[in-house]
Protein backbone atom coordinates (compact mmCIF):
# COMPACT_ATOMS: atom_id res chain seq x y z
CA UNK A 1 0.00 0.00 0.00
CA UNK A 2 1.44 3.30 -1.09
CA UNK A 3 1.33 5.73 1.84
CA UNK A 4 3.15 8.51 0.04
CA UNK A 5 1.40 11.89 -0.09
CA UNK A 6 1.02 13.64 -3.39
CA UNK A 7 2.61 17.13 -3.11
CA UNK A 8 -0.25 18.62 -5.10
CA UNK A 9 -2.81 17.12 -2.72
CA UNK A 10 -0.85 18.45 0.25
CA UNK A 11 -0.81 21.93 -1.29
CA UNK A 12 -4.55 21.70 -1.95
CA UNK A 13 -5.28 20.71 1.66
CA UNK A 14 -3.05 23.52 2.92
CA UNK A 15 -4.78 26.02 0.67
CA UNK A 16 -8.21 24.88 1.83
CA UNK A 17 -7.10 25.22 5.47
CA UNK A 18 -5.86 28.77 4.88
CA UNK A 19 -9.11 29.65 3.09
CA UNK A 20 -11.21 28.31 5.99
CA UNK A 21 -9.06 30.11 8.53
CA UNK A 22 -9.40 33.42 6.67
CA UNK A 23 -13.16 32.88 6.42
CA UNK A 24 -13.39 32.28 10.17
CA UNK A 25 -11.40 35.44 10.85
CA UNK A 26 -13.68 37.48 8.62
CA UNK A 27 -16.76 36.02 10.33
CA UNK A 28 -15.34 37.06 13.69
CA UNK A 29 -14.62 40.53 12.38
CA UNK A 30 -18.17 40.90 11.06
CA UNK A 31 -19.47 39.92 14.51
CA UNK A 32 -17.25 42.66 15.97
CA UNK A 33 -18.71 45.22 13.55
CA UNK A 34 -22.22 44.11 14.47
CA UNK A 35 -21.42 44.74 18.13
CA UNK A 36 -20.15 48.20 17.19
CA UNK A 37 -23.38 48.75 15.28
CA UNK A 38 -25.39 48.03 18.43
CA UNK A 39 -23.45 50.74 20.29
CA UNK A 40 -24.04 53.30 17.56
CA UNK A 41 -27.70 52.33 17.23
CA UNK A 42 -28.19 52.90 20.95
CA UNK A 43 -26.62 56.35 20.54
CA UNK A 44 -28.88 57.10 17.57
CA UNK A 45 -31.96 56.01 19.52
CA UNK A 46 -30.92 58.16 22.47
CA UNK A 47 -30.36 61.16 20.22
CA UNK A 48 -33.79 60.79 18.59
CA UNK A 49 -35.54 60.37 21.94
CA UNK A 50 -33.81 63.37 23.51
CA UNK A 51 -34.37 65.56 20.46
CA UNK A 52 -38.08 64.80 20.31
CA UNK A 53 -38.70 65.17 24.05
CA UNK A 54 -36.33 67.89 25.23
CA UNK A 55 -37.48 71.50 25.41
CA UNK A 56 -34.92 74.09 24.29
CA UNK A 57 -32.99 71.37 22.48
CA UNK A 58 -30.29 73.70 21.15
CA UNK A 59 -27.99 75.57 23.57
CA UNK A 60 -28.78 79.20 24.29
CA UNK A 61 -27.68 81.49 21.48
CA UNK A 62 -27.38 78.64 18.96
CA UNK A 63 -29.95 78.56 16.17
CA UNK A 64 -28.51 75.63 14.25
CA UNK A 65 -25.39 74.07 12.77
CA UNK A 66 -23.57 75.29 9.68
CA UNK A 67 -24.00 72.58 7.07
CA UNK A 68 -21.78 73.56 4.13
CA UNK A 69 -18.41 72.42 5.49
CA UNK A 70 -19.82 69.19 7.01
CA UNK A 71 -21.43 68.41 3.63
CA UNK A 72 -18.06 68.75 1.89
CA UNK A 73 -16.43 66.55 4.55
CA UNK A 74 -19.20 63.99 4.09
CA UNK A 75 -18.69 63.85 0.33
CA UNK A 76 -14.95 63.36 0.83
CA UNK A 77 -15.38 60.61 3.42
CA UNK A 78 -18.03 58.72 1.46
CA UNK A 79 -15.96 59.00 -1.72
CA UNK A 80 -13.04 57.41 0.11
CA UNK A 81 -15.05 54.18 0.29
CA UNK A 82 -14.82 53.93 -3.50
CA UNK A 83 -11.10 54.72 -3.37
CA UNK A 84 -10.31 51.93 -0.89
CA UNK A 85 -12.39 49.57 -3.05
CA UNK A 86 -10.09 50.37 -5.96
CA UNK A 87 -7.14 49.65 -3.66
CA UNK A 88 -8.58 46.19 -2.98
CA UNK A 89 -9.06 45.56 -6.67
CA UNK A 90 -5.46 46.51 -7.40
CA UNK A 91 -4.22 44.08 -4.76
CA UNK A 92 -6.35 41.28 -6.21
CA UNK A 93 -4.65 41.93 -9.55
CA UNK A 94 -1.24 41.95 -7.79
CA UNK A 95 -0.77 45.62 -8.65
CA UNK A 96 1.03 46.71 -5.50
CA UNK A 97 1.84 50.18 -6.76
CA UNK A 98 -1.82 50.90 -7.50
CA UNK A 99 -2.81 49.38 -4.15
CA UNK A 100 -0.44 51.67 -2.27
CA UNK A 101 -1.51 54.73 -4.23
CA UNK A 102 -5.24 54.23 -3.67
CA UNK A 103 -4.69 53.28 -0.03
CA UNK A 104 -2.63 56.41 0.56
CA UNK A 105 -5.36 58.48 -1.11
CA UNK A 106 -7.93 56.94 1.24
CA UNK A 107 -5.77 57.85 4.24
CA UNK A 108 -5.44 61.43 3.02
CA UNK A 109 -9.20 61.74 2.53
CA UNK A 110 -9.87 60.32 6.00
CA UNK A 111 -7.30 62.67 7.52
CA UNK A 112 -8.92 65.63 5.76
CA UNK A 113 -12.25 64.61 7.26
CA UNK A 114 -10.74 64.63 10.76
CA UNK A 115 -9.11 67.99 10.07
CA UNK A 116 -12.45 69.38 8.92
CA UNK A 117 -14.12 68.07 12.05
CA UNK A 118 -11.42 69.64 14.25
CA UNK A 119 -11.92 73.00 12.50
CA UNK A 120 -15.67 72.73 12.99
CA UNK A 121 -15.27 71.95 16.68
CA UNK A 122 -12.97 74.95 17.16
CA UNK A 123 -15.59 77.27 15.65
CA UNK A 124 -18.64 76.01 17.54
CA UNK A 125 -20.26 78.28 20.10
CA UNK A 126 -21.12 75.48 22.49
CA UNK A 127 -19.24 72.76 24.36
CA UNK A 128 -19.73 69.25 25.69
CA UNK A 129 -21.53 70.56 28.77
CA UNK A 130 -23.87 72.86 26.82
CA UNK A 131 -27.08 70.99 27.54
CA UNK A 132 -28.25 67.66 26.17
CA UNK A 133 -27.58 68.63 22.57
CA UNK A 134 -23.98 69.65 23.30
CA UNK A 135 -23.26 66.37 25.07
CA UNK A 136 -24.88 64.25 22.38
CA UNK A 137 -23.21 66.16 19.55
CA UNK A 138 -19.68 65.77 20.87
CA UNK A 139 -20.29 62.18 21.99
CA UNK A 140 -21.57 61.06 18.59
CA UNK A 141 -19.14 62.97 16.38
CA UNK A 142 -16.21 62.30 18.71
CA UNK A 143 -16.87 58.56 18.96
CA UNK A 144 -17.19 58.36 15.19
CA UNK A 145 -14.03 60.43 14.75
CA UNK A 146 -12.20 57.91 16.94
CA UNK A 147 -13.31 55.17 14.54
CA UNK A 148 -12.08 57.19 11.56
CA UNK A 149 -8.70 57.58 13.26
CA UNK A 150 -8.62 53.83 13.95
CA UNK A 151 -9.37 53.14 10.29
CA UNK A 152 -6.53 55.40 9.17
CA UNK A 153 -4.09 53.65 11.52
CA UNK A 154 -5.20 50.24 10.21
CA UNK A 155 -4.63 51.45 6.66
CA UNK A 156 -1.17 52.68 7.64
CA UNK A 157 -0.37 49.22 9.01
CA UNK A 158 -1.40 47.39 5.85
CA UNK A 159 0.41 49.98 3.73
CA UNK A 160 3.63 49.30 5.64
CA UNK A 161 3.08 45.54 5.41
CA UNK A 162 2.71 45.82 1.63
CA UNK A 163 6.47 46.41 1.46
CA UNK A 164 7.18 43.01 3.04
CA UNK A 165 7.95 40.60 0.18
CA UNK A 166 5.26 37.92 -0.19
CA UNK A 167 3.13 39.37 2.62
CA UNK A 168 -0.12 38.89 0.69
CA UNK A 169 0.68 35.52 -0.84
CA UNK A 170 -1.35 33.67 1.78
CA UNK A 171 -4.43 35.91 1.82
CA UNK A 172 -5.79 39.42 2.09
CA UNK A 173 -7.67 39.26 5.39
CA UNK A 174 -6.00 42.38 6.80
CA UNK A 175 -6.85 44.42 3.72
CA UNK A 176 -10.39 43.07 3.37
CA UNK A 177 -11.24 43.59 7.03
CA UNK A 178 -9.77 47.10 7.04
CA UNK A 179 -11.77 47.97 3.93
CA UNK A 180 -14.95 46.57 5.51
CA UNK A 181 -14.28 48.61 8.66
CA UNK A 182 -13.89 51.74 6.52
CA UNK A 183 -17.18 51.12 4.72
CA UNK A 184 -18.81 50.66 8.13
CA UNK A 185 -17.39 53.98 9.35
CA UNK A 186 -18.72 55.73 6.24
CA UNK A 187 -22.23 54.31 6.61
CA UNK A 188 -22.33 55.33 10.27
CA UNK A 189 -21.34 58.87 9.32
CA UNK A 190 -24.09 59.13 6.70
CA UNK A 191 -26.64 58.32 9.41
CA UNK A 192 -25.00 60.79 11.80
CA UNK A 193 -24.97 63.49 9.14
CA UNK A 194 -28.68 63.01 8.48
CA UNK A 195 -29.54 63.03 12.18
CA UNK A 196 -27.39 65.94 13.30
CA UNK A 197 -27.03 68.26 10.32
CA UNK A 198 -29.98 67.59 8.03
CA UNK A 199 -32.60 67.03 10.73
CA UNK A 200 -32.29 70.36 12.55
Amino acid sequence: MDSSINPEELHHVSHEHEHDEEGNKMFGFIVFLLSESVIFLSFFAGYIIYKTTTENWLPAGVEGLEITAPTINTIILVSSSFVIYFAERCLQRQNLQGFRLFLLATMVMGSYFLYGQAVEWSELKFGFTSGTFGGMFYLLTGFHGLHVLTGILLQLMILIRSFIPGNYDTGHFGVNSTSLFWHFVDVIWIILFLLIYVWQ
